[in-house]
């Protein structure tokens, strides 16, 4: 039987080269914790890319004997070796690599593996951006190969390349502690060092990361703005616009440096989308615009009910039945397929645009006519039409809406034999007849006797008034400058539109407009025929009619510099009588609410709508993390800002004595 070989132990201190199957992991080692997956990536990347830059540490492994069994424990170096045995894995060497080593006998291993990730300093981060960027700049290097080369991704190198391009002055703050990296990425959004520098001498007590990334975009678009979602990213670049990224954070496609080019891009297209509408339907003229003008000053007119021709009804029978058909055939199925789903689509579209048929402009009022085209807040076309320019009014008449009438009228004749004189201009005729035989004192002398006769009687006569005050209403909003009422009382209608951006785009903006629009198809187009049509509506017609035009004037906006307590006040209890519940139209998003507070309201918010827990995950956030965490949390809630919310309604006692003798001795005091 040969003898068993006797391994002989190196001296201590003697470097060696050590086969990568012959090296163990340490049990004497003092780091318990495993290495991360990305740590021995990075490892495997750099030696690849280097060799191993640094001698491992090893102590001979000895049996039951006390004889050197040829294996070594790591003392110093397990990343590496896991480095190296990720390697082999990918076969990118043999499993007898030679690894150098150093044998350590003369020193305790545990104390001197903790000496190793103790006794040491950490590279500054600040050290660490600029050396990737000095790889790029003198070596040429991109950022792919020097990812490949340290094993990080290209995004993390890209933002370290980023960071070490910010202005040597703030690196420097950075390095003295007087700026957090939080600061220092929000600063190296751009490239430009005087603009940053500028940027952190306006800095006041606010110098969060999201304050400083606000005013260096200041001059750009964000990618989510509504022109820039019009336009798209791919037409702006293409025209040789730049975008400005945010490698930090969500930047959601990042910022439009060249504001003039996509405004020219913006307003070009409009024009190509109001061109294209005026050839298609045939109005006298179309302006597009950024927004909608609400001081155009111009009377608007609306489609009208028209019957289908025998094609169209036709068309939309045949729709509408195998609608139906498709409907019966799968309202059982969980889900539908891809065809189906499609032909559902196409029915539906064909079905609206038939319906739409029903609604017709009258041929008059689109010659000399036009439509606004706008752009929408969420970057939509949105159109407004029927629009009479004062120039285009028919001229001898005191409104577009009469001459409107007097000219359908002509064209039912036939020919130009006048139309019969309608009761009230027959009326108004021998009124004037009489009035020229009679002085103009007592014309007005007569006519004051009337009035005091018409107020006896009216107020009398409650169910009269209401039929009053709905024609004063309806006669101003539905025929501007008709002077057709008989009743001084005057709708002042504020413009929303010019108080909450994007207010018209909202669930409640459309649904409001369909009402309105729904009215004023029904109000006659000749404002001589309103009396009637508002006298002859049931009881339930016209108290609907006379609360939608009460509602036009409602004004409970609260603006700096207008003083108006009682007004408000009053708002706060219509609201009750309503019991209003603004949940049904405003939900705390983003847009309309927490991207513009602080910080401590959006906590505060979820505080209240969730609960204590909730907040206090969000307290570590950035702002506009926890904007976007907070929206979600909110949206399962009935949460509303105290100037949203209803308090419980007053008893009709209470109401009624402040509307009785609350405010107006309070008036009167003053």
């Amino acid at each position: 039987m040969s003898a068993k070989s006797v391994e002989i132990i190196p001296a201590s201190g003697t470097e060696v080269l050590i086969p990568l199957n012959k090296l163990k992991k340490s049990p004497k080692n003092a780091r318990k914790t495993p290495h991360s997956e990305a740590a021995i990536e990075a490892y495997a990347a750099s030696i690849a890319a280097k060799g191993i830059l640094q001698n491992l540490v090893v102590e001979p492994e000895l049996d039951d004997e006390g004889a050197a069994t040829g294996f070594y424990f790591v003392t110093i170096g397990e990343g590496r070796r896991l480095a190296q045995l990720l390697r082999l894995k990918r076969k990118e060497i043999k499993k007898t690599e030679p690894i150098r080593c150093i044998v350590d006998t003369a020193n305790d291993p545990h104390e001197i593996s903790l000496d190793e990730n103790v006794t040491r300093e950490n590279m500054h981060p600040a050290d660490q951006f600029e050396a990737f960027r000095k790889l790029a700049d003198e070596r040429g290097l991109g950022a792919e190969e020097i990812a490949a080369r340290f094993g990080v991704s290209a995004h993390v190198v890209r933002q370290r390349l980023r960071l070490g391009a910010v202005s040597p002055r703030l690196m420097q703050l950075y390095r003295d502690g007087a700026l957090t990296l939080d600061q220092l990425m929000a600063f190296a959004i751009v490239d430009d060092h005087a603009r940053q520098e500028a940027v952190h001498e306006r800095l006041s007590y606010d110098r969060d990361a999201s304050t400083i990334r606000r005013l260096l975009t200041e001059t750009h678009v964000a990618a989510t703005d509504r022109r820039a979602r019009f336009v798209g990213l791919e037409a702006y670049t293409e025209a040789g616009g730049t975008v400005l990224r945010d490698l930090f954070t969500e930047d959601r496609g990042g910022y439009l440096e060249d504001v003039s080019l996509l405004d020219l891009l913006v307003t070009a297209r409009l024009n190509r989308e109001a061109d294209a509408l005026r050839a298609a339907e045939g109005w006298r003229w179309t302006e597009a615009h950024l927004d909608f003008p609400h001081a155009h000053g111009m009377r608007r007119v609306y489609p009208h009910p028209v019957e289908l021709s025998a094609e169209d009804q036709a068309a939309l029978q045949a729709v509408q039945t195998e609608f139906d058909r498709l409907t019966e055939q799968h309202q059982s199925a969980e889900e539908l397929s891809d065809d189906v789903d499609a032909r559902f689509g196409e029915l539906e579209a064909e079905i609206d645009r038939l319906e739409a048929k029903r609604q017709a402009y009258d041929a008059a009022d689109v010659a000399r006519g036009g439509a606004f085209v706008v752009l929408n807040h969420d970057g939509t076309v949105r159109v407004e039409r029927g629009f009479i320019r004062p120039g285009d009014e028919k001229p001898g008449a005191e409104t577009g809406s009469e001459s409107d009438a007097e000219t359908r009228d002509e064209e039912d004749q036939g020919g130009d034999e006048p139309a019969p004189d309608s009761e009230d201009d027959e009326g108004a005729s021998n009124e004037e007849d009489e009035e020229q035989k009679l002085s103009d004192a007592l014309v007005r002398d007569l006519t004051a006797h009337r009035t005091l006769g018409l107020r006896l009687n009216l107020s009398e006569q409650p169910n009269v008034a209401v039929v009053v005050v709905t024609h004063a209403l309806a006669a101003q909003i539905f025929h501007l400058g008709a002077a057709a009422h008989v009743v001084g009382i005057q709708p002042v209608n504020t413009d929303l539109a010019a108080h909450a951006d994007g207010i018209e785009d909202t669930a409640a903006g459309k649904a409001w407009a369909d009402r309105h629009a729904n009215w004023a198809r029904q109000v006659p187009r000749d404002v001589a025929a309103l009396w009637g049509f508002v006298a002859e509506l049931d009881h339930d017609s016209l108290m609907a009619l006379f609360a939608h035009c009460v509602s036009l004037t409602v004004n409970a906006v609260k603006l700096p510099f207008d003083r108006r307590p009682r007004a408000l006040a009053a708002a706060r209890r219509l609201a009750e009588a309503l019991a209003l519940d603004m949940t049904s139209y405003w939900r705390p998003t983003v847009r309309s609410y927490l991207g513009r507070v602080t910080k401590a309201n959006i906590l505060e918010a979820v505080r209240e709508g969730v609960g204590g827990e909730a907040a206090e995950r969000l307290r570590d956030m950035k702002k506009a993390d926890m904007a976007q965490a907070a929206e979600q949390l909110l949206a399962a809630t009935d949460w509303l800002p105290s100037l949203l919310r209803t308090a419980a309604p007053h008893a009709q006692t209470d109401l009624q004595s402040e509307a009785q003798g609350g405010e107006p001795h309070a008036e009167a005091a003053e």
